[in-house]
């Protein structure tokens, strides 16, 4: 008799089979949700980092029309500045408006003949045919990026 309640009391204390398949599968649980949650943060730092581009892609264009204000702002003022001197040197505004005027136009004939050399430049059969080869070129990289890309999508 004491035989079998000691027999009852391993059966208490020993673990039983069930056991470790259920706590197989807690762990695996908990991996799959720990997984679930580290694809989840990746997700959120995507997205994150896309509103970041997309943000940055604006404050970039601000950041250009900001600079060609500033720019244009600068050339302004210095065109002023220049005027003056030229007002003081020549002891009338009228010449230095003058001189300020030429100077301005040789410089748009000076952009002028460099803008109608570049087209014409443009223009010469060697380079037709590289622009050409090279807009082909463009193409077909673009056609193989989307059909890759495409392909990628259908796979899964």
């Amino acid at each position: 008799m004491q035989e079998e309640a000691g027999r009852g009391q391993d059966r208490a204390t020993a673990p039983e089979s069930p056991a470790p398949s259920s706590s197989l599968l807690q762990e695996l649980g908990r991996l799959a949700a720990a997984l679930r949650r580290l694809f989840g943060a990746q997700l959120h730092l995507l997205a994150a980092e896309l509103g970041l581009a997309r943000s940055a892609a604006s404050w970039l264009l601000v950041a250009a029309l900001v600079a060609t204000v500033a720019g244009v702002a600068l050339g302004l003022t210095l065109l002023g500045l220049f005027g003056v001197l030229l007002a003081t040197w020549f002891h009338s505004w009228i010449w230095a408006l003058l001189v300020l005027a030429l100077l301005q136009a040789l410089l748009l004939a000076g952009a002028i003949v460099l803008f109608r050399r570049c087209m014409h430049w443009m223009s010469l059969p060697a380079t037709r045919h590289e622009w050409g080869a090279m807009m082909r070129e463009t193409l077909h990289r673009a056609e193989r990026e989307v059909d890759s890309g495409n392909a990628g999508e259908r796979k899964p």
